[in-house]
């Protein structure tokens, strides 16, 4: 039996659709690392994938792709890096504190609240 909402969608396209919608959901002012996104989307162990997706968003993205962290809070892009510094400032705009190259998680996680009803 196919699911008649993504019916004619490819796998990748379910994916991708799911991350995104997850992603637009973070708010300013908190973060989410890879895997927790991932984990999020209903996509199991899939952090890598999900950094490699993300990195093909084009320039002009409304997506908040600047909250998306390592492991740990650390910011995998390279300092000195234009999107590197894009994303700090992104981040430091919003009021998030980067401080040796990592946010704070305790502080600045997202944990979004399940609704039981």
């Amino acid at each position: 039996m196919t699911d008649p909402i993504h019916e004619g969608e490819s796998e990748a396209q379910i994916r991708r659709t799911a991350l995104y919608s997850t992603l637009a959901q973070v708010p300013a002012g908190k973060v989410v690392s890879y895997g927790q996104l991932a984990d999020l989307a209903g996509l199991g162990r899939a952090a890598r994938w999900v950094g490699r997706t993300l990195s093909q968003l084009p320039n002009d993205t409304k997506l908040p792709w600047h909250r998306v962290l390592g492991a740990g809070g650390r910011i995998s892009l390279p300092a000195g890096s234009p999107s590197g510094d894009e994303q700090r400032a992104r981040l430091r705009m919003e009021g998030i504190t980067v401080l040796n190259n990592r946010v704070d998680i305790q502080r600045h996680g997202w944990r979004p609240v399940e609704h039981c009803g």
